[in-house]
């Protein structure tokens, strides 16, 4: 006998649960290979005419395509497994709803999770000024040269050029930055 005729003769809600999952888990896996080679960025929100999507913050609401996948992947896979066990159907639509529910919980804390691992490495200079930071290269005095200074910032070591108003300020001490002069070089005080 072959899927179709299978199919056919099957129950209503069993058609429905089975339609659920099989379709639900090819779309949930489609978005899994697009999301795992970085062409998710576009997933729809579902609008409903500039109605309240329950934004859950971060950019994350409750409402999406991702979201309803993976509610109909739950709902229709325990329809499916649960069908000869839970006679009741109203009993066994509830349970399929509930857990359906649960797999969007589940998304959704698992994406709030993995937004939080989400970091910008760029360096930003302007996040330098206030840092103690050490002095790589000695710094001239009263700013007749340039030395270097190493900057920990993000997890990297960078590199900056560096000026001082005061007297020379030898390797290997700490320092103060006090202002940003352009994109490679700052003033520093020794630190005191």
């Amino acid at each position: 006998m072959d899927f179709m005729a299978q199919y056919g003769a099957m129950p209503l809600l069993l058609q429905i649960f089975w339609g659920c999952a099989v379709v639900a888990s090819l779309i949930f896996i489609v978005q899994m290979v697009l999301t795992l080679i970085g062409m998710d960025s576009s997933d729809v929100d579902v609008d409903f005419d500039g109605a309240d999507t329950m934004d859950l913050g971060g950019g994350l609401n409750l409402f999406t395509i991702k979201n309803l996948m993976g509610f109909l992947v739950g709902f229709g896979w325990t329809g499916v497994c649960f069908y000869d066990t839970i006679t009741s159907p109203i009993l066994l639509i509830l349970v399929a709803v509930v857990v359906g529910c649960l797999f969007v919980g589940i998304f959704v804390v698992i994406y709030k999770q993995t937004k939080k691992l989400e970091h910008n490495g760029a360096f930003r200079i302007d996040e330098v000024k206030g840092m103690t930071v050490s002095v790589y290269l000695r710094i001239p005095a009263n700013g007749s040269g340039k030395g270097k200074v190493q900057v920990s910032q993000n997890g990297s070591v960078h590199e900056l050029d560096a000026l001082t108003d005061g007297d020379e300020i030898p390797s290997g001490a700490k320092v103060k930055v006090v202002e940003i002069i352009d994109q490679e070089t700052v003033k520093v005080v020794h630190n005191s």
